[in-house]
């Protein structure tokens, strides 16, 4: 069992930046792929960015230049840094980590970002 717990999340002006933060717990040697997703009421889930446990990252064509994911694999713990916010950002945020048997998910954090 793998446990991720997020935190980070908060209220932010429009062109304002935040971090995200996921640390994972448990039985997490077997964690390769981690990320982040998110899901606008309504909408369909997307993907925010992943990142390997060698440090290769992918980003939603959304987010790429404003958004940069990180992992510190000694800290087991992944990061979004979420620059020039926008209004259309506000969402909940969701970890996750993928291992061979399954995928794990956080309960999310919540972002807000006003005009």
């Amino acid at each position: 069992q793998v446990q991720l717990v997020e935190s980070g999340g908060g209220l932010v002006q429009a062109g304002g930046s935040l971090r995200l933060s996921c640390a994972a717990s448990g039985s997490i040697s077997g964690i390769n792929l981690m990320g982040w997703y998110r899901q606008v009421p309504g909408k369909e889930r997307e993907l925010v960015a992943t990142i390997t446990r060698g440090g290769i990252s992918n980003s939603a064509d959304s987010v790429k230049g404003r958004f940069t994911i990180s992992r510190d694999n000694a800290k087991n713990t992944v990061y979004l840094q979420m620059n020039s916010l926008k209004p259309e950002d506000t969402t909940v945020y969701y970890c996750y980590a993928n291992t061979v048997i399954r995928t794990y998910w956080g309960r999310g954090t919540q972002v807000t970002v006003s005009s």
